[in-house]
C-alpha cells in the first residue's frame, strides 16, 4: 500500500512543480495552467464513490490494479499533448482513474489489519502518498531544468510511477476479509446519503476540504512567487521546496502514535495551529523563513490528513467503503476548486491573498473539528 501510494500520487501532482514551465510554455495565466492540477483532482473527486462501488463488486486489489494501469497510460499521453483543452481533459481522465486506488486503499487497509494497528497502517499509506507527491516533483523540476521541456520532466514521473505499480502489484496480499458482492449503486447511495447527514462524518469530511484546499494551494503558486523577483529562483530550486514533504511523512506517522496519548479531535486541533503557523511565516520575505514556514505548514497537513482519514473509516460503522470515498471526495474538491481559485486572488493581489485565504479555510477546518467531534458527542475520538 505504501507503493500504490506512490505510484498514485508521484503522477497526480506530476505538474505542480513545473506550472510555471508550462505557464510560459503554453503562453497561459497561472490559474489557466493550474487546471492542470485542478482538473486531475476534480476528476479523482468525482469518481471515488463509482470506484468504491466497483471495488465492493470486483474485490479491493483488482480495482486497485486496474486503476493504476488506466491511470498510467492517460499520464503518457498527456506528456504528448500540446493543446491546454485536451490537456485538461486528459489530467481530469487521469485524475478519474486514481481515485479507483485512493477510494479503495482506507477501506482495504481497514479491513485486513487488526483493530489496534489500523491507524499506524494507514499512517503508512499516507506516507507512501506523502514520498510519491514529493518524489514526483522532485523528479519533473531537475529534468525539466536540465533538458529545458516540462513534457521530459513528466514523463520521468510517469517512468517513476510504473516502477511502483509493479512493486505494488508484486507485495500486495490478498484480500482475506472481504468478499467481493453485488451491490447496486442504489445501495452505495443509501450508504453514502447516510454518512452525508452524520454530523461526525460531515465534520471529518470538512477537514479534508479545507485542509487539503489550502495546502494545494500554497505549493500550487509559491514556485510563482519564488521564480518571480526579487527572488528569482530557478524550477531545479523551487522543487527542492518539495522536500518539506519529507516532514509530512514523518507527521503522519506520528500523529497517529500522539492521538492513542491525547485524541484525535486535540491532533486535528493542533494541525491546524500548526498550518496556520507556517502560513503566517511565508509572509516575511526572506527565503530561509519561508522555506521554516512550509516545512511548518506540510508538518500540520499530514498530520490532520492521516487522523481524518483514519476516523472516516474508523466512524463509519456501515459502508466503509462509501465514507472513505465521501471523505476522498471532500478532499480532492478541496484541492481542485481553492488550487483553481487561488490564482486568481494570486493575479488580483498576490501571495498575502492567498495566504489569508488558506488561513481562512484552515481556521474553518478547525471549528469543523471543535464543534462536530467534541468527546461528549464523540467518546471514541
Amino acid at each position: 500500500m505504501f507503493f500504490a501510494g506512490v505510484a498514485t500520487f508521484a503522477q497526480l501532482y506530476a505538474p505542480q512543480a513545473v506550472l510555471p514551465a508550462i505557464s510560459t510554455g503554453l503562453q497561459v495565466a497561472p490559474a489557466e495552467s493550474a487546471l492542470l492540477v485542478s482538473a486531475a483532482t476534480g476528476g479523482l473527486a468525482v469518481s471515488v464513490l463509482l470506484w468504491s462501488w466497483l471495488a465492493d463488486r470486483s474485490g479491493r486489489v483488482r480495482t486497485m490494479m486496474t486503476a493504476i494501469i488506466l491511470a498510467t497510460v492517460i499520464g503518457a499521453a498527456f506528456a504528448f499533448t500540446s493543446w491546454l483543452p485536451l490537456m485538461v481533459v486528459l489530467r481530469f481522465l487521469e485524475g478519474a482513474c486514481l481515485g479507483g486506488v485512493a477510494g479503495v486503499a482506507v477501506a482495504y487497509i481497514t479491513e485486513e489489519t487488526h483493530a489496534g494497528s489500523m491507524a499506524a497502517a494507514t499512517g503508512l499509506y499516507v506516507s507512501g502518498t506523502s514520498l510519491g507527491g514529493l518524489s514526483g516533483r522532485l523528479v519533473s523540476g531537475p529534468v525539466t531544468d536540465l533538458t529545458g521541456s516540462w513534457r521530459a520532466g513528466v514523463g520521468a514521473v510517469i517512468a517513476l510511477s510504473v516502477l511502483a505499480a509493479v512493486l505494488f502489484a508484486v507485495l500486495v496480499p490478498p484480500a482475506r476479509r472481504f468478499t467481493p458482492r453485488r451491490t447496486s449503486l442504489l445501495d452505495v447511495s443509501r450508504r453514502a446519503g447516510a454518512h452525508l447527514r452524520s454530523p461526525r462524518m460531515l465534520a471529518v469530511f470538512t477537514q479534508g476540504f479545507c485542509l487539503m484546499g489550502a495546502f494545494v494551494t500554497v505549493y500550487n503558486y509559491l514556485g510563482f512567487r519564488l521564480e518571480a523577483p526579487p527572488f528569482g529562483l530557478s524550477p531545479t530550486i523551487t522543487s527542492l521546496l518539495f522536500l518539506s514533504y519529507l516532514a509530512g511523512t514523518w507527521s503522519s506517522q506520528r500523529a497517529t502514535r500522539v492521538a492513542v496519548r491525547f485524541g484525535r479531535r486535540t491532533v486535528l486541533l493542533g494541525s491546524g495551529g500548526l498550518m496556520l503557523a507556517g502560513l503566517a511565516l511565508t509572509w516575511i520575505p526572506g527565503i530561509v523563513v519561508i522555506i521554516v514556514g512550509l516545512v511548518v505548514l506540510t508538518t500540520g497537513f499530514f498530520a490532520g490528513h492521516a487522523i481524518a482519514a483514519a476516523l472516516g473509516g474508523i466512524l463509519a460503522t456501515e459502508g466503509r467503503a462509501q465514507a472513505t470515498a465521501l471523505y476522498n471526495f471532500f478532499y480532492y474538491a478541496g484541492s481542485s476548486v481553492m488550487g483553481w481559485a487561488g490564482g486568481y486572488l494570486f493575479a488580483v493581489a498576490g501571495w498575502p491573498a492567498v495566504s489569508a485565504f488558506c488561513a481562512l479555510a484552515v481556521a474553518l477546518a478547525m471549528v469543523a473539528a471543535w464543534v462536530g467531534l467534541r468527546p461528549a458527542v464523540t467518546p471514541s475520538v
